[in-house]
């Protein structure tokens, strides 16, 4: 069995107002991801996913694209330590 892994996102483009936070946590239930999305003061969404490798790497390939009403134009992504949580939550 593969340890799961942790990354963190930060998206950048058009993605406050259009319903990306809540598309990313309805994609991270699909793939039964856990971790968070919140909007920053910069317009950036912050993205934390925790789970099995191959889950949490679909999930960041959703995320270069987000939903229909986004336009990503940028994805920074760093490993940070998996934290056990079980749940996706929006903030």
């Amino acid at each position: 069995m593969t340890a799961d892994v942790r990354r963190r996102a930060i998206v950048s483009g058009l993605v406050q107002g259009v319903g990306f936070r809540w598309s990313a946590r309805s994609v991270a239930q699909e793939l039964g991801v856990s971790g968070f999305a919140r909007n920053r003061p910069d317009d950036t969404v912050e993205v934390e996913a925790e789970g099995a490798p191959v889950s949490v790497d679909r999930f960041l390939d959703w995320l270069r694209h987000g939903p229909p009403s986004a336009s990503v134009s940028g994805v920074e992504i760093t490993d940070v330590a998996t934290t056990g949580s079980t749940r996706f939550d929006v903030g």
